[in-house]
């Protein structure tokens, strides 16, 4: 019992779309509850940069008769080093070949319902493919989230500060890639849950279909996303998928295409080095 409970408790922290898109356990949510409790408190996505207080205008102040004053103390050297920010994580090092061997690892891991690599597990859900794919380049998502945050918005903290958050542009195959409202994370039947699934970036097609390695409750798959068209499901010509269906329908809530859902893509990874090419 003290076991299931445990499952339970980390399978709520890591706020991912572990239930089947195309049906399972978020189909059925709407049959076993209802919203009748209050919004829970609603899950943001971090800003790209935190604002800061902007310094606020003085009037100048009417001239007085100037009054001899001593010049001030210098302050306590305790009391200087207590005003000190904590220094910022330093970023990692990473290997040119980062972005190879992450890509590397998502693709042997499609088709598979565990994510283990080396010999070690990883959380049966969608942080866990993505954490496993960027630990065998040597990168970890630890020491950026905060307080409350999901396992999802942690790895988006992480490429804030180490990396580069963009919502425009084409992804590199093995960016990353943040979805939103896959599910009801908080139970509440209302749009608030932030950030709740992440994968990885396969590759780009011509018409700009992105592929997407991610987890869901039956394993290691590939999903299609097109920006162009979030709304449509296939081409009307070529019967050609462009987004596949990550959000099951529920009470109150529609089903919901990749392309519906995307938040934004991310990398941490040094570029692609440049394919030479032969000159004539």
């Amino acid at each position: 019992m003290r076991l299931i409970s445990l499952v339970a408790g980390m399978l709520w922290m890591t706020g991912c779309a572990t239930g089947g898109p195309l049906g399972g356990q978020m189909a059925f949510e709407g049959l076993r509850y209802r919203p009748l409790t209050p919004s829970a408190a609603p899950r943001d996505i971090p800003d790209e940069v935190e604002p800061s207080e902007p310094a606020l205008a003085q009037a100048p102040a009417a001239e007085s008769p100037r009054v001899p004053v001593s010049a001030p103390k210098p302050a306590p050297r305790v009391a200087r080093t207590a005003a000190k920010k904590k220094a910022a994580p330093a970023s990692p090092r990473v290997s040119a070949s980062a972005r190879e061997t992450v890509l590397a690892t998502a693709r042997s891991l499609v088709g598979q319902s565990k994510v283990t690599v080396k010999g070690r597990p990883y959380p049966a859900d969608c942080t866990g493919l993505v954490e496993a794919a960027y630990s065998s380049a040597g990168i970890s998502f630890r020491g950026n989230s905060k307080p409350g945050d999901n396992g999802v918005t942690a790895i988006y903290r992480y490429a804030q500060a180490q990396g580069r958050v963009y919502t425009r542009g084409t992804p590199t195959p093995g960016d990353i890639v943040f979805f939103r409202e896959t599910y009801d994370q908080n139970r509440d039947g209302r749009r608030n849950d932030g950030l709740t699934h992440v994968g990885v970036v396969d590759k780009v097609a011509a018409d700009g279909t992105v592929t997407v390695i991610h987890r869901v409750q039956r394993g290691v798959v590939r999903y299609r996303m097109n920006l162009a068209r979030p709304n449509a499901a296939k081409d009307a010509r070529s019967g050609q998928v462009l987004n596949d269906t990550l959000r099951a329908p529920s009470s109150g809530r529609p089903f919901a295409l990749t392309g519906q859902l995307f938040a934004a893509y991310a990398t941490v990874l040094p570029a692609p080095a440049p394919v030479a090419v032969a000159s004539r």
